[in-house]
């Protein structure tokens, strides 16, 4: 009785957390499927069709009277418009303003006694009773249905640009260390709040929490100065991966403490104390347990903190720089904005090439994310 009285309850969250996971994933689907498309389909239709036949307007050019031949006492030009064998043309024409004038396969009469043909499979032929003259084919105008075309082109064209390998090894610079740093101070201090007894140990506690809401743009500016000044003073770089990674750690600290406080306060104290009456220190404790048990806390601050220092561009360019040589991928993907606004295959293949990275990294410690988060909501030290 109390399964099926819970029964809707239970479906009811599967329910809502199948329309979560769809949501979270179906603007990256669309993306990688956009930035494998063929740019034109990109253009005209949206990512949800890219199984489906597209109908295009597209512009081709005959060749060259060069290659007119004479047949029959008239000089013809033959071609083919299309480069699928699949793709079949609906309607023709030969002035802009009237691209699709003619149906597939009739004779338009493009002046001077010459005529022009297009058929279905794209095959083409100018006929003129004179010899053609001129350097330049004919422009052709045609409504073409062109199945779905997927290629890696577009990110052969991205990783061709110029600077985006350099950016995407500057953030890696940026993200690992950046990551790793705040990991290794907080987890010493997270285990100093949750076991060491010490005066004052209740207002840090407290201190903590309070940065956690402390927004980052309040402080990015006197953490800047006193930067700039401590470099100054000892004649360092103003702006070097040093500072970055020394930003990104005092902005990363107070989650990374909190988290792991709250989850090394929950682990049993029977363990710390049969160690203490072993003989071991806190040092070795904290070496050879905490740090093995806390691994589900640590994995997840991983992910929050490798995401935010990857996907980071208001820190980067504050502490880092916007040169050529220092500029992260993230702002080499908003040069690409402003650059090719209008080349959506280029932003589509850029756009995914910078979360390639943060969705290896979450997928791979994503199991410990809510194990992670949800420890010490229950019982603290």
């Amino acid at each position: 009785m109390i399964a099926s009285s819970r029964s809707p309850l239970v479906w009811v969250v599967h329910i809502s957390v199948i329309l979560l996971v769809v949501l979270w994933t179906l603007p990256t689907a669309g993306l990688l499927i956009s930035s494998l498309r063929d740019k034109d389909q990109l253009a005209v239709s949206g990512w949800w069709t890219a199984l489906s036949t597209s109908s295009q307007n597209l512009t081709g050019r005959a060749a060259s009277p060069d290659e007119q031949v004479e047949r029959d006492g008239k000089f013809v030009i033959a071609g083919n418009l299309l480069e699928s064998s699949n793709a079949k043309v609906s309607a023709f024409g030969f002035r802009p303003l009237q691209p699709t004038a003619f149906a597939a396969g009739a004779v338009a009469d493009i002046g001077d006694g010459q005529t022009l043909t297009v058929k279905d499979d794209g095959s083409y032929e100018i006929v003129s009773p004179a010899r053609m003259d001129g350097s330049r084919g004919q422009r052709i105008f045609y409504t073409a249905a062109v199945p779905p075309r997927f290629t890696f082109d577009n990110y052969r064209e991205v990783m061709r640009a110029a600077g985006i390998g350099s950016s995407f090894i500057n953030s890696l610079t940026v993200a690992i260390p950046a990551t790793i740093i705040p990991i290794l101070v907080a987890a010493f201090a997270a285990y100093a709040l949750a076991w060491m007894k010490f005066p004052g140990r209740a207002i840090l506690i407290a201190v903590v929490v309070g940065l956690l809401v402390v927004p980052l743009q309040m402080s990015l500016i006197p953490l800047l100065k006193l930067y700039n000044g401590v470099g100054a003073f000892l004649g360092v770089p103003a702006k070097t991966y040093v500072g970055i990674w020394l930003a990104h750690m005092g902005f990363g600290l107070p989650l990374a403490i909190y988290l792991l406080r709250n989850y090394m306060a929950g682990l049993p104290r029977e363990i710390m104390e049969s160690a203490r009456v072993d003989g071991a220190s806190d040092f070795d404790i904290f070496i050879k347990i905490i740090l093995p048990l806390s691994f589900p806390a640590l994995a997840s601050f991983s992910i929050f903190q490798f995401l935010w220092t990857w996907n980071d561009l208001l820190v980067a360019m504050v502490f880092l720089g916007t040169g050529n040589d220092e500029l992260v991928l993230t702002g080499r993907l908003v040069n690409l904005l402003g650059s090719r606004g209008g080349n959506w295959e280029i932003l589509t293949a850029s756009a995914f090439i910078t979360i390639i990275v943060p969705l290896i990294v979450f997928f791979t410690l994503q199991r410990y994310l809510v194990r992670g988060l949800l420890a010490g909501s229950v019982k603290g030290g």
